[in-house]
């Protein structure tokens, strides 16, 4: 059995972005790849906005609550994605020499109900490229 590839997605809070790219990548990543997710100052319980978002378009909210990132976290990932976390004054010098993907997304702390959508359609469509990049990445299986 091949050993799982992870996409390692960070945002500030760990409540809201990156918990919904974990979510939404998840539910549709290649075979033998998994997300995870985590904050570089985590929040104490994920947005209230989240799961019912996640919701509308028939994704489950993750099942941990906000997580912090973790020097162990970021060496396991194949594939680091920072969605705003790389300005904050808690993200780690250790994790911006890692040569992250950067994505950058509004936060959603104060984003209405429209504004949450709009972040998470467009953390979505980022999903979706990522997955259709790691796809076409693939070596051939077995003949």
């Amino acid at each position: 059995m091949t050993a799982h590839r992870t996409v390692l997605f960070v945002c500030v809070g760990n409540a809201g972005r990156s918990m919904m790219a974990e979510a939404i990548f998840n539910r549709s990543s290649p075979d033998d790849w998994h997300a995870v997710s985590a904050g570089v100052s985590p929040a104490r319980a994920t947005n209230p906005n989240t799961g019912p978002a996640l919701a509308e378009i028939g994704v489950p909210l993750p099942p941990h609550p906000p997580q912090g990132l973790t020097e162990q976290t970021v060496r396991e990932a194949t594939v680091r994605v920072p969605l705003g976390a790389l300005e904050h004054p808690s993200c780690p010098e250790w994790f911006t020499e890692t040569r992250p993907r950067r994505w950058d997304l509004p936060d959603t702390h104060h984003a209405d109900a429209q504004g949450f959508r709009e972040i998470r359609d467009a953390i979505r469509s980022q999903v979706d490229a990522l997955v259709a990049e790691l796809r076409r990445n693939e070596p051939p299986g077995p003949s």
